[in-house]
């Protein structure tokens, strides 16, 4: 097998089923996205389902007050629109942080798409609750499933919060698969890379822990449709294309789902070369 991270931009679609689409930079990613949750909307509202269901990440971000403009100005309403956020950070003691945290995936979302639309039209949000964790699969059971999960995906490859299996650690691929709505402990690499986004690096500011839907309900989304915007994520976007299917790359996972399409900025299809900056 060729060394994926070798793969030039012109060679990342080739070779794969996987749906790939090159977008010139994040802001027409957070377009596509935006535009993309609407036509899974209607085309789930077409074909009878009552209560479509999704999964969506806080990352990338920029797509929700996108979605939040395009509804209002076609008087769109979503109010039997389901959104499973995909995770919440921790306190050391295990509870989700505070709402108006800044660093809250629920403040995001509320100040990004529910703040903005018109009484009544909103979409219902949950997240995974630490002290529940039955239940999100139990309302995925009760709403016929998931239609699609959005997502982003992590330095190491990480789905929502499912970290790789720590050095050392074993764990087949099956049972990988398998894993369910749980909490988890974020690794060194996650957290670092966070820090770098969010808290200018101050690493000890990014929670040790985080409530997650599992890799069991993302696999099990009729659709994958991932976004990737991220200059560190020209590596991982080749692994998870190309490289072998993994507990160490979550995310090459999604080579076994029958339905996955990859949209990334320009930026993430160039070739993973050191330099010195």
């Amino acid at each position: 097998m060729t060394d994926p991270l070798r793969l030039r931009p012109e060679e990342l679609a080739r070779g794969t089923r996987i749906a790939f689409r090159v977008v010139v930079d994040a802001a027409a990613l957070a377009q596509h996205f935006a535009d993309a949750i609407l036509a899974e909307y209607q085309a789930a509202k077409g074909s009878g389902r009552p209560t479509p269901t999704f999964i969506v990440p806080i990352g990338p971000v920029g797509q929700y007050d996108l979605l939040a403009a395009r509804c209002i100005a076609e008087r769109i309403s979503l109010h039997d629109l389901t959104l499973i956020g995909m995770d919440e950070y921790l306190t050391p003691a295990g509870d989700r942080i505070a709402e108006d945290h800044p660093l809250s995936f629920r403040r995001h979302i509320r100040a990004h798409l529910t703040e903005l639309m018109p009484p009544g039209t909103t979409p219902r949000i949950v997240f995974p609750d630490p002290d529940d964790l039955h239940a999100i699969p139990a309302l995925i059971a009760r709403n016929g499933g998931v239609d699609v999960c959005f997502a982003g995906v992590g330095i190491a490859g990480h789905l929502a919060f499912n970290e790789p299996p720590e050095p050392g650690d074993a764990m087949d691929l099956g049972a990988f698969a398998a894993l369910p709505t749980r909490i988890q402990r974020l690794s060194r690499e996650t957290r670092t890379i966070n820090a770098v986004t969010a808290t200018r690096g101050a690493m000890d500011l990014i929670p040790a822990c985080a409530v997650t839907v599992g890799m069991k309900e993302i696999l099990g989304a009729r659709k994958l449709r991932l976004y990737l915007n991220r200059p560190w994520q020209t590596a991982i976007l080749r692994k998870l294309l190309h490289g072998p299917v993994t507990p160490a790359v979550p995310a090459s996972l999604v080579q076994l789902h029958e339905d996955c399409a990859i949209t990334v900025t320009e930026e993430v299809t160039r070739m993973p070369e050191p330099v010195l900056a």
